[in-house]
C-alpha cells in the first residue's frame, strides 16, 4: 500500500493590532471562518493600530513569536524586512481597514498584480500643429506616465504643420512609439518618412500609401458604416502579408453607436484573427458622463472581442484622465478574462465617484470603539448613519459638519477648529458620495487623481495648520498629536493606560 504524504502543517499567523481595533479584528476573523490558517491576535498596547511602527513592535513583541507569519496594520510604518530578520518569520502589511481582511486573504477578491494586458493604448495629441515641439514632448511624457504605449500626432484640416517632422524626431529620440493621425495622404507620408511607426488611417482607396512607407497602417471603411470596404482593405493587406489594424469606427450615441458596436462584433466573427483597433473618443468625449465608467464598459467589449489597440483622447476637460483610465481598464479586464471572472475586486481605480464598501464599520462598532477611548483626542469615522466624532467626553453623530461644530467646544481654538473643519469637510464629502474616509488622509479618487506614494517607513508629520501654541486641550487629531504643536511627535506611542 503506498505511503500517504504527510499532512502539510497549517500556517500560524499572528495579527498585531491596537486596543481600539481589537474587538473588530476578533469579530472579523470569526466571520472569516473556516480559515486556511490558525490565527492569533496580539494587542501591542497602542490605542490606534494605524499608528504602529516597526520600532514599537520590536520593543513590545518579544522573541520568539509562536507564528509562521506576522501581519501588521496596513498603515504601520517602518522597516518590515528588518522586523522579519529580528523575528525569523515574514512580517507583512495587511489592509488599511480591518474589515478588508477577507479581501486581503482572497476569500472574496482576486489577489493578483495587474501587470499584464494585451491592448496597445494610442494617446492622441490633437493640437500638435498648434503647439511647439517642447509642448508636444511634455504632453507625450504625461501620456507615457499614464500608461500610453504610442503617442498619436493629430493633424488638423487646413492647418499647416511645418514642424511635424521635428516633433516625430524629438519623440523618437526619447524612445516613444509614434503614430500620425490624418486623412491627408501627404501628412501620412511625411510622418512615415520622419520615423512614425503607425499611420491613422488608410482606406481601400489609399492603400497605395502602404507601398511607399514602412509604417503600420490602421484601416478604416471608405465611408462610415461601410464594413464591406473595410473587409476588402483587410483582404488586400492580408494577401500582401503586411501588418495592420482594422478599425470599423465607433460612432457617438444617437448617431449610430449601437450599429457600430455590432460592426465590431461582426468583423470579429468573420475575421477572428485580424488585429483590431477601437477609438473610444466618440464616447468618452461626446457623452456627458464620467469617463471612468464609459472606459470600463468599452474595455469590457474590447476584452471580449480581443481588440488589440485603442485610440484615446483627452480633449474635453471631463476626459482629462481618459488615458490613465484606459490603462487601468485594460489591466482589470485582462485579469478578469484570464480568471474567467467578473471584473470585480481587482482594483478600485475606475470607481472614481462611489465605492462598493464605503463604510467598513457599523454605528454599533464605532460606538464600541468610542466607549474605549480615554483621551481628549477627537476621532472621526463614517458609517451609513453619518459622521461620528468622538473622544473621552462622548460622541456626536450627524451628516452636517455645521451641526457637529457647536458640540466640539473648539470655538476659542482656531488651530483645532481649522483642523476639524478640514477633516469634517472631507468626511462629509466621503459620506455623501459613499467613499472611504480615513482621518488625517486625503480622500482617494481612483484614477481621477494622482495618488501620492505613501512613505512606508514613517508616519506623516503633524499638520501644517499653525505654528503657535494652542490655548486649549492638547490634541485634536486621531494620532494624538495636535497640528497646533510643532514639537509634537509625528507618530506617538498613543499607549492605552
Amino acid at each position: 500500500m503506498p505511503e500517504q504524504a504527510a499532512a502539510r502543517p497549517v500556517e500560524r499567523i499572528l495579527f498585531l493590532t491596537g486596543h481600539l481595533a481589537l474587538k473588530s479584528l476578533h469579530r472579523t476573523l470569526d466571520e472569516m471562518q473556516p480559515l486556511p490558517f490558525v490565527p492569533s491576535v496580539l494587542d501591542v498596547g497602542i490605542n490606534v493600530a494605524g499608528l504602529m511602527t516597526a520600532e514599537l513592535i520590536r520593543r513590545r513583541v518579544p522573541v520568539p513569536v509562536d507564528a509562521d507569519r506576522i501581519i501588521v496594520p496596513g498603515r504601520c510604518r517602518g522597516d518590515l524586512d528588518a522586523l522579519a530578520l529580528h523575528y525569523g518569520v515574514p512580517v507583512q502589511r495587511g489592509p488599511d481597514e480591518v474589515k478588508d481582511l477577507p479581501l486581503h486573504f482572497g476569500r472574496k477578491a482576486k489577489k493578483r498584480v495587474l501587470d499584464r494586458h494585451d491592448v496597445l493604448i494610442f494617446a492622441e495629441i490633437v493640437d500638435a500643429p498648434q503647439v511647439d515641439v517642447e509642448a508636444v514632448l511634455a504632453t507625450a511624457r504625461r501620456y507615457r506616465r499614464d500608461g500610453a504605449d504610442v503617442v498619436d500626432i493629430g493633424c488638423l484640416p487646413d492647418t499647416p504643420f511645418p514642424h511635424m517632422e521635428d516633433c516625430i524626431r524629438a519623440l523618437k529620440a526619447e524612445g516613444f512609439m509614434v503614430s500620425v493621425d490624418s486623412l491627408n495622404t501627404d501628412d501620412l507620408i511625411r510622418g512615415a518618412h520622419a520615423g512614425a511607426d503607425y499611420l491613422l488611417s488608410l482606406k481601400k482607396s489609399t492603400l497605395w500609401v502602404a507601398d511607399e512607407v514602412d509604417a503600420i497602417p490602421i484601416l478604416i471603411p471608405d465611408t462610415p458604416g461601410d464594413l464591406d470596404s473595410l473587409r476588402e482593405a483587410i483582404d488586400i493587406m492580408s494577401a500582401r502579408g503586411e501588418p495592420f489594424y482594422a478599425d470599423p469606427i465607433i460612432e457617438p450615441i444617437h448617431f449610430g453607436f449601437t450599429a457600430s458596436i455590432v460592426r465590431y462584433h461582426e468583423l470579429r466573427r468573420t475575421h477572428p484573427d485580424v488585429p483590431m483597433m477601437m477609438g473610444v473618443g466618440n464616447l468618452t468625449e461626446l457623452t456627458d458622463a464620467d469617463t471612468s465608467g464609459i472606459n470600463a464598459l468599452l474595455f469590457g467589449i474590447i476584452s471580449e472581442l480581443r481588440v488589440g489597440a485603442v485610440l484615446a483622447t483627452e480633449v474635453s476637460p471631463h476626459a482629462r484622465r481618459a488615458v490613465k483610465e484606459a490603462d487601468w481598464a485594460r489591466r482589470i479586464m485582462f485579469a478578469a478574462r484570464d480568471d474567467n471572472a467578473l471584473p470585480r475586486d481587482y482594483a478600485d481605480e475606475l470607481m472614481t465617484t462611489h465605492q462598493r464598501r464605503p463604510f467598513p464599520d457599523s454605528p454599533e462598532e464605532i460606538a464600541d470603539m468610542a466607549a474605549a477611548v480615554r483621551d481628549p483626542n477627537f476621532r472621526i469615522q463614517l458609517s451609513a448613519q453619518g459622521i461620528h466624532v468622538y473622544n473621552r467626553d462622548g460622541m456626536q453623530v450627524d451628516t452636517d459638519p455645521f451641526a457637529l461644530y457647536p458640540e466640539l467646544d473648539v470655538a476659542d481654538d482656531g488651530a483645532h477648529a481649522f483642523y476639524l473643519g478640514v477633516e469634517l469637510a472631507r468626511a462629509q464629502i466621503a459620506w455623501q458620495l459613499g467613499r472611504r474616509y480615513a482621518q488625517d488622509e486625503e480622500l482617494q479618487w481612483g484614477a481621477a487623481v494622482d495618488r501620492k506614494t505613501p512613505d512606508l517607513m514613517a508616519h506623516c508629520a503633524p499638520g501644517t495648520t499653525l505654528q503657535r501654541k494652542t490655548k486649549r486641550r492638547p490634541a485634536a487629531g486621531a494620532d494624538g498629536a495636535t497640528p497646533a504643536d510643532p514639537a509634537a511627535p509625528s507618530a506617538p506611542d498613543d499607549t492605552q493606560d
